[in-house]
């Protein structure tokens, strides 16, 4: 009888993890397939190129900065342009460096770097630089901010590109999800697998959808319509948001408007994560966040992604027949669908099998967001802690 049950409860498990990835391959929206890319760009020009104004939030960013700066101001952009660079606090050479990039290129005219005031209560650090930057930004009324963090640099037609399609399909805003570097060992296991459930959690095409609920963005780069934001309260209204960029696109969306989200090979992050535990932090600034700081919402995660990838290659390899095939199976599945994630990023198909165990550290990066965020440390990104329980 044990024998029996031990059999029909690994039947059960087999088939409930294949049902699940038979969902998630037919009807999540296509995910998988990594297909919503701003390439081939199908945009028609304005008639008219408007005025658009960057704002980069900084803080201690002095290894980059210079090329990101460098990147923005040799945008090949017909339209008024200008960066405005928030140095948040910084205790290294952010604004020096951001300064002699723009000097090198001649442009010093371009750009302005604003210190930023102390935090206040209930901002978030990165927010509360935006806030600052978008009123500089507003001095010259620009028909669009693009908010770019300092770690991003651009192809010299991203700006052309991104103003181009939010004129043509009126959109609010316009998202690119930026390729994270995928250098290291850690960064090839880790970083292909990070956008693959992204984009799972928000298929990028329901987010594209004008009548979907699905909502989202990718921080790093997203241009932004002036008008729709401040009659939506501007950045004020998402304030103490830690996950800021899907926050504001919620907003964005829930009022009706339009948004585009799409991967891109026209922009690029340069901050390296070359050991596990860089791409930890990563995760665990904002991943317990992402659950609502539930810890019911957290054990049914953990238990939800178990079940999703750890199950399959558990009972292919330690169960009986006829569950081991259907496992079997399963775990293909979810191994052919993670390559096109893993050719977007240059990164061999081979790593399609390991998924399971590269699920099985983002469950451990997520338990330890919690445990920080228990512990008072939640949120931590440059010396700040801003998921506090206190606040």
């Amino acid at each position: 009888m044990v024998s029996i049950r031990g059999i029909s409860a690994m039947m059960m498990l087999a088939l409930l993890s294949a049902a699940i990835w038979a969902y998630l391959i037919l009807a999540r929206g296509g995910f998988w397939r990594a297909a919503e890319r701003d390439e081939p760009d199908v945009a028609a020009s304005p008639s008219a190129w408007p005025a658009v104004v960057a704002v980069v939030p900084a803080r201690n960013e002095a290894d980059v900065i210079g090329r990101a700066v460098t990147s923005l101001l040799v945008q090949d952009y017909a339209g008024p342009f200008r960066v405005v660079i928030v140095d948040d606090d910084s205790a290294d050479a952010t604004a020096q460096e951001a300064t002699a990039a723009a000097a090198q290129l001649s442009k010093s005219d371009r750009l302005t770097i604003l210190r930023g005031s102390p935090l206040p209560n209930g901002w978030t650090g990165k927010l509360w630089a935006l806030h600052q930057g978008l009123i500089a930004a507003d001095e010259t009324a620009p028909t669009y901010y693009w908010l770019s963090d300092a770690d991003i640099t651009y192809k010299p037609d991203t700006l052309r590109m991104m103003v181009a399609r939010a004129a043509q399909g009126d959109l609010a805003a316009v998202s690119l999800m930026a390729r994270l570097r995928c250098v290291s060992f850690a960064e090839k296991m880790l970083i292909p697998a990070f956008i693959f459930f992204f984009q799972m959690l928000y298929p990028f095409r329901w987010v594209n959808q004008a009548g979907s609920r699905t909502a989202a963005a990718a921080g790093g780069c997203v241009l932004v319509n002036r008008k729709v934001l401040t009659e939506l309260g501007g950045i004020a209204a998402i304030r103490g948001a830690l996950i800021d960029d899907c926050t504001l696109a919620a907003l964005l969306k829930g009022q009706g408007r339009k948004i585009w989200l799409g991967l891109t090979h026209r922009a690029d992050s340069i901050r390296i994560y070359d050991h596990f535990d860089d791409i930890r932090r990563m995760v665990a600034r904002s991943a317990y966040a992402q659950l609502r700081y539930s810890s019911a919402i957290l054990l049914a995660t953990l238990i939800g992604m178990a079940l999703v990838y750890v199950v399959p290659p558990a009972i292919a390899l330690f169960g009986s027949a006829p569950a081991n095939y259907i496992a079997l199976a399963t775990w293909a599945g979810m191994a052919l669908v993670f390559i096109p994630t893993l050719q977007y990023y240059n990164v061999s198909w081979l790593w399609g099998p390991f998924l399971p165990v590269i699920a099985v550290c983002y469950m451990a990066f997520t338990l330890d967001s919690a445990l920080q965020y228990a512990a008072g440390r939640g949120g931590q990104w440059k010396g700040r802690v801003q998921a506090s329980r206190d606040m």
